[in-house]
């Protein structure tokens, strides 16, 4: 295993052109372009050693973001900005990165810090604003609400009000609204924008999901 000297957390977007990349396309993408950029990455022992990459949290197919976080692990020490230099030639159309930053080597994985994420949701509609306002009320107000969706060939039941932290509304106008969401992102559940509108009442599926930002664990 390579030695483990330097640990740093990079900030990204993702953006329209790559929103279809799922998570594994995703990693396999840093990882070329870290390779192909020199970055000294530590690596894992046994026979397919592996770099050591982590991101917070997996972003679902077709949501674009401006938060994304990602830590890697250095087996040499290297300056952010020199990091920052030498990698943004390498990163595709589409994922730009914002900001590198060092942290500690023995915080938790970045993973298990996170608690929240946040959306703007971009919905059509012709609801009236008072209908809206009522709906966003009425769901904050229950105390559980039981759900249930198909993924992979199963059912899937849970309380979806249990993932839901809160909602508002952003923007209203002609046919059109913005909510905003902070949904559930831990080891006992992640919410899901999609399933938020339809238990509005929304008939037909958000026009664009976007990922404002992670909320991760006060304590590190």
């Amino acid at each position: 295993m390579s030695p483990e000297v330097q640990r740093l957390r990079l900030t990204f977007a993702k953006k329209e052109e790559v929103k279809h990349i799922a998570h594994l396309d995703l990693m396999r993408l840093w990882e070329r372009a870290l390779r192909r950029a020199e970055v000294p990455l530590a690596r894992s022992q046994g026979y397919n050693p592996h770099p050591f990459l982590a991101l917070a949290a997996p972003l679902p197919l077709g949501v674009t973001s401006q938060n994304e976080l990602l830590d890697i692990i250095l087996c040499e020490p290297m300056s952010p900005d020199l990091f920052l230099q030498r990698i943004r030639r390498q990163l595709p159309p589409g994922i730009e990165l914002l900001e590198v930053q060092e942290v500690g080597l023995k915080l938790r994985s970045l993973p298990s810090q996170v608690r929240y994420s946040e959306y703007r949701v971009t919905m059509e509609t012709d609801r009236p604003l008072e209908e809206i306002e009522e709906g966003l009320r009425s769901f904050l107000s229950k105390e559980s609400l039981p759900w249930q969706h198909l993924r992979n060939g199963e059912v899937r039941r849970y309380d979806l009000r249990a993932l839901v932290e809160d909602l508002w509304l952003l923007e209203h106008r002609d046919g059109m609204i913005v909510l905003g969401m902070r949904l559930r992102a831990d080891s006992l559940g992640s919410g899901r924008a999609e399933q938020v509108t339809a238990a509005l009442g929304f008939a037909q599926p958000p026009r664009a999901i976007h990922r404002t930002q992670l909320l991760l664990a006060q304590a590190q």
